[in-house]
């Protein structure tokens, strides 16, 4: 529209459009939800939860050390090869080192001490001492240079509080050499989680193959130099070896390396107050265990952990 000089003004509506345009150009995309550590979240809350009640089922004709062995072989070498075809990079000579030294703490010590108790601790409250590993990874990382925050700090205290109070009146004081197995266990995952975010590993899922499959190796050697001959599996057992392997190894232990790798390490690692809560829940359900008022007591305490650690982690 020209005006009386015969300069161009444009018309109103014009130039109301343009500056919403302007505005959205210049306004910031809203991030998308984070979707895939929600899922990933999930499935080591409660795919992990699962596996201490799998591990007993498959113990009953498994032997410790060549359990851990067929699971995390073929959880790991199917991984890898798969991966491989795909087209991704093999992984260098120091990040095989790694790998092992990793896969010794993640799963000879880690996995295989739980595996261990599991002979003599119920699955519940291998869980719950497992609840501590939170604890060891901050101190572990506060020496890496990875300190948790405030509020991280507090979501730690609220899970451990909730762990101990499911540890009341529970039976580790009478598991002798187990307990002390079950004690352990938590430390050495710790420590491999926090070697594992300081030292070089393959990126992605490659990472998690590589450790599976050295932990799944060493654990083939301990089980021949312990001599265990394991007998004919039954039924009951080889299906909680499919489950181990398919939602323990291949969906939870990726999804807990993406996790390391996209969150702070104070989220990654608040699976383990989920965790007691779904195995006391799963030891219920299908194996009788009597779950008391003090234990829906807990489960409050330890889900206000992992809402407050959720809180303080970096969007």
């Amino acid at each position: 529209m020209a005006s009386p000089s015969g300069v161009w003004i444009a018309p109103p509506v014009r130039i109301a459009w343009d500056r919403a345009a302007a505005a959205t150009a210049v306004r910031p995309a809203r991030a998308r939800p984070p979707l895939l550590i929600v899922a990933a979240m999930l499935a080591v809350y409660f795919l992990w939860g699962s596996t201490y009640l799998a591990i007993r089922v498959a113990l009953e004709t498994i032997p410790p050390f060549s359990l851990g062995a067929a699971r995390f072989l073929v959880a790991g070498g199917g991984l890898y090869a798969a991966l491989r075809l795909l087209g991704v990079r093999r992984p260098t000579a120091a990040e095989w080192r790694t790998s092992f030294l990793t896969g010794a703490l993640l799963f000879v010590a880690g996995n295989g001490f739980v595996v261990l108790g599991e002979q003599w601790v119920s699955s519940g409250l291998v869980a719950l001492v497992v609840g501590t590993m939170p604890l060891w990874a901050a101190l572990f990382g506060r020496a890496a240079g990875q300190p948790p925050t405030t509020r991280e700090w507090l979501g730690l205290g609220l899970g451990f509080l909730g762990v101990a109070v499911l540890q009341l009146g529970g039976e580790l004081a009478g598991a002798g050499f187990g307990a002390l197995l079950v004690l352990l266990a938590p430390v050495c995952w710790a420590l491999g989680v926090v070697l594992g975010r300081t030292r070089p590993l393959p990126p992605g899922p490659m990472g998690a193959a590589t450790q599976m499959l050295a932990g799944g190796l060493m654990m083939a050697l301990v089980a021949t130099l312990l001599g265990e001959a394991p007998a004919v599996p039954s039924a009951r057992s080889l299906a909680a070896v499919a489950h181990l392997v398919v939602s323990g190894s291949l969906i939870g232990f990726t999804a807990y390396g993406y996790l390391l790798r996209r969150t702070r390490p104070a989220v990654a690692n608040s699976y383990a107050y989920v965790n007691p809560v779904v195995a006391i829940v799963l030891g219920a359900a299908l194996a009788g265990e009597p779950v008391g008022p003090i234990t829906w007591l807990a489960t409050a305490v330890i889900l206000s952990g992992v809402v407050v650690i959720g809180l303080g982690g970096k969007r």
